[in-house]
């Protein structure tokens, strides 16, 4: 039996860094922090406790192609505090959403990717609307 304590970070292959701090940070309003000195480029963002780690390679086979919307492709979810707010700045940031308020799941969902195509998840309880 494996006993976790909690989830410490994701990672994910991006293919050009700065569009993708703009993306993370700028756009997400994600806190960029200390990454180690690798021989390869990348970011590490905080989110509540835990990490996002960006690793450039170009190489990468794990990068969507079809960069369309899916729900259902891999992906990671963040919770956001407004499910509103949140809606509201990625409309005004002129980002692609799928927006999915009343999902089986029990979440309010609105799915983005970043510039590189890996979908991320935003979600509130759906009794938080």
């Amino acid at each position: 039996m494996i006993a976790y304590k909690s989830l410490h970070h994701v990672s994910l292959t991006v293919t050009d860094l700065e569009k993708a701090k703009q993306f993370y940070g700028k756009t997400l309003c994600l806190t960029e922090i200390q990454r180690p000195d690798f021989d390869f480029p990348g970011a590490w963002y905080e989110i509540g406790g835990q990490q996002l780690h960006l690793i450039v390679d170009p190489s990468s086979q794990t990068i969507r192609q079809d960069k369309s919307l899916s729900s259902r492709e891999g992906h990671f979810a963040l919770r956001v505090e407004d499910y509103y707010d949140t809606l509201k700045w990625l409309k005004e940031n002129e980002v692609e959403i799928l927006d999915k308020p009343y999902s089986k799941s029990g979440f309010a969902q609105i799915f983005c990717a970043d510039p590189d195509g890996n979908l991320i998840e935003l979600n509130v309880d759906q009794g938080d609307l």
